[in-house]
Order: C-alpha cells, then sequence, then structure tokens
C-alpha cells in the first residue's frame, strides 16, 4: 500500500461538535504565493515590514515576518461576508443575517424614506456596532425617523439606564441582555469583538487570526510614480521614485483561534429559563466563524495588492481537516433569519460637506490669520 493509500481522511468540523469539543480550537493553514516566491506583508513607508528573530528550543533562532496583524485579519474576515469591495451587500449565503446599516438621503434636503442610500455597515466600520456612525444616528422603522438615537434605543435594550448618572455598568444579572441584543442587532461583532467604553462594555474577540512567515527574508525593491503637478495651466509631470520591500519565506502560516469556551459564557439555561444566548445562537457564532474561515482559504485570497496567496493544507494539531458548516441553515436555527437589517438615518448635509463652501472657508481664516500676523 502506498503512502497516499495510507493518508487517513480529513476530520470533519462541524458547528456542534466545536461548540461542544475542547477550546480553544486552533486551525492552522500553510499558504504559498499564486505566483513566484514573493509577497509584500503589512508595513509602512519608510519604515517597511516587520521581521524578528523568534527563539527556538533547540537554541537557535528562525526570522519570522508579520504579514498580517489580529486587527488586519479580522477586517479580512469580514471582508468575505461582503459581495466585493465597493459592494457593501452581504453575500447570498448570509441572507438574513443582521447587521446595521449607516444610509442617508442621495440628494439634499430628500427624505430618507424616498431616497436613500447605504454609506458604511457594521461589517465595514472599525467599531462595528459601536461605531458613532450607528449610536449617534436615528434609526429609521417603517421608514419613518425614530425620535431616539439608536445609543438611547440600545441604553434602554441592554437595561443598563442610571437615572440621574452620566456613566453606566452593567450589573452581573445585566450582562445576559447585553449579549442577546448585541447578537439580536449584530452577532458579527459577537465573534470580532466589541467595546463601548461610555458603558464599560467590553466583549473580546472570540475568533483571533495572524499571518506570519517562517524563515523570512527581505528583498528591497524599487518602484516610481508619476504625477502631472496640480493647477490648472500646469503640464509637467513630476517623477516620485519611493523603496518597496518584498518578503520571501520558507512557510507561510494563517493561525485562527476559536475561544469556544468564550461562546459557550455567553448562556446558559437556569431552570427552565434561557439566560443570554440559546445553544442553537452559540451554534450560529460557531459555524459563522468556521465559515469566515473557509470562505477566506477557499479561493486564492488577495491579503493586499502584492499578497495573493492560496492555501495548500488546513490542520488542526497536526491533523488535517475539513470544515463543513451550512451557514444558511445556521442562520435560520438561531432564529435570525427573520430580524431585519437595521437602517441608522444621517442627513447627508451632515456626513458631506460642499468643497467649494470648505474652500471659501479656508480662504477666510487664511485672510483672516493674516490680518491677525500684520
Amino acid at each position: 500500500m502506498s503512502e497516499a493509500e495510507k493518508k487517513s481522511p480529513p476530520k470533519r468540523l462541524t458547528p456542534a461538535d466545536v461548540l461542544k469539543g475542547d477550546s480553544p480550537l486552533v486551525l492552522t493553514a500553510t499558504l504559498e504565493p499564486i505566483v513566484g516566491d514573493r509577497f509584500q506583508p503589512a508595513g509602512f513607508p519608510e519604515i517597511g515590514h516587520v521581521i524578528y528573530k523568534a527563539p527556538r528550543k533547540d537554541g537557535s533562532t528562525e526570522n519570522v515576518c508579520i504579514v498580517d496583524s489580529a486587527a488586519s485579519m479580522a477586517n479580512h474576515l469580514e471582508t468575505v461576508c461582503q459581495r466585493g469591495a465597493h459592494d457593501l451587500d452581504l453575500v447570498d449565503e448570509l441572507s438574513g443575517m443582521p447587521y446595521i446599516r449607516c444610509v442617508t438621503n442621495k440628494t439634499k434636503g430628500q427624505t430618507p424614506e424616498k431616497d436613500r442610500e447605504v454609506v458604511v455597515t457594521s461589517l465595514t466600520e472599525g467599531h462595528r456596532i459601536a461605531s458613532s456612525m450607528f449610536l449617534d444616528g436615528k434609526p429609521l422603522e417603517n421608514d419613518s425617523l425614530a425620535d431616539s438615537t439608536y445609543a438611547q434605543r440600545l441604553v434602554t435594550k441592554l437595561g443598563i439606564e442610571v437615572p440621574g448618572s452620566s456613566k453606566a455598568h452593567p450589573p452581573p444579572e445585566k450582562w445576559w441582555d447585553v449579549f442577546k441584543t448585541v447578537f439580536e442587532a449584530d452577532p458579527n461583532s459577537l465573534v470580532h469583538g466589541v467595546l463601548f467604553p461610555q458603558w464599560q462594555i467590553k466583549i473580546p474577540r472570540a475568533l483571533t487570526a495572524h499571518l506570519e512567515a517562517f524563515g523570512a527574508g527581505r528583498v528591497d525593491r524599487s518602484g516610481v510614480k508619476f504625477d502631472k503637478e496640480l493647477g490648472p495651466k500646469s503640464d509637467k509631470r513630476v517623477q516620485a521614485i519611493f523603496a518597496v520591500d518584498d518578503a520571501t519565506a520558507e512557510s507561510i502560516r494563517a493561525t485562527f483561534v476559536l475561544d469556544v469556551s468564550l461562546i459557550r459564557s455567553l448562556g446558559r439555561k437556569k431552570s427552565e429559563a434561557t439566560l443570554g444566548l440559546s445553544e442553537r445562537q452559540q451554534e450560529f457564532l460557531v459555524a459563522l466563524a468556521l465559515w469566515k474561515i473557509q470562505k477566506l482559504l477557499a479561493s486564492p485570497f488577495r491579503f493586499r495588492s502584492g499578497c495573493h496567496l492560496r492555501r495548500t493544507t488546513l490542520k488542526s494539531c497536526e491533523q488535517e481537516v475539513e470544515i463543513e458548516v451550512n451557514i444558511a441553515q445556521a442562520i435560520k436555527g438561531a432564529g435570525l433569519d427573520k430580524r431585519p437589517v437595521t437602517d441608522v438615518f444621517w442627513p447627508r448635509e451632515e456626513l458631506y460637506r460642499d468643497g467649494q463652501a470648505d474652500a471659501a472657508k479656508s480662504a477666510e481664516e487664511d485672510e483672516a490669520s493674516e490680518e491677525t500676523e500684520g
């Protein structure tokens, strides 16, 4: 029998099994560039990317490059939920999953029920449901603008309102309402973590990921950019030469850590009552996390313009695994398929300023400054 024939089939990972299994679940994917051997790690101009010497048990060191941080990987894992980079609608597989949209009127002065466009969503905003784009706006209900802000609505649902006080903190028994309220409005925020500093509510990441390259080396090269000089009568072109640093590596690994214990802590049974999230709702959070990982690794993914990688293996504890998740069924099982998307409205004139008005105001300020200095 050949070695290929002796190879055992990959272990199946289902949301139900993961929820009841050991915590944390650690998945490691090996990746490779789709073309050549160079790739572009995360970095900053004039600083480049980070390569550090990691100590090994035998006393040696290995060059390790940080390709993407946990925050950047969270962004990538949210990107796969959208139809495209410039299309904020959810993919068909996630149809029914609730989330929040910041909307405005397309034309200045128009009412939101007649004329509306999406600006950002809770899957594109860095603070997710806790973003001021949602909290400070007013929700739309049946095409009518609410009297209170979304933050005021949340405080009531969270049960943390303290009369006569400018501060709030959920008492222990109210945390179940916190978990349930966030889940019903935007379950994605429970997967990647959310922070409401004004209410002292912090829910850490359930899913943490990072991307690293091992046995890494730096590749220095240059680039050139041509820019036409600004000005109505200028026909000059400016040539800018800049440094670019890529990397090569013996191996590239993406690591995904799912804190199953944290998800299980978001709800429990007490006698006949359910506190916080039900088991099916907890299972949905696991399913969403697994679906995101599966989607990110299913086909070559462009982490940035010069970092187009494809998966070669996916393992847990050195055993090859295969993710099996029916996300549509998980959405329905958690009772989310009938919950509407929340639209929070901002008037266009508050989101976008007129360019000419800003220029005129700037000119007036410059003139006033010159008069003061003179």
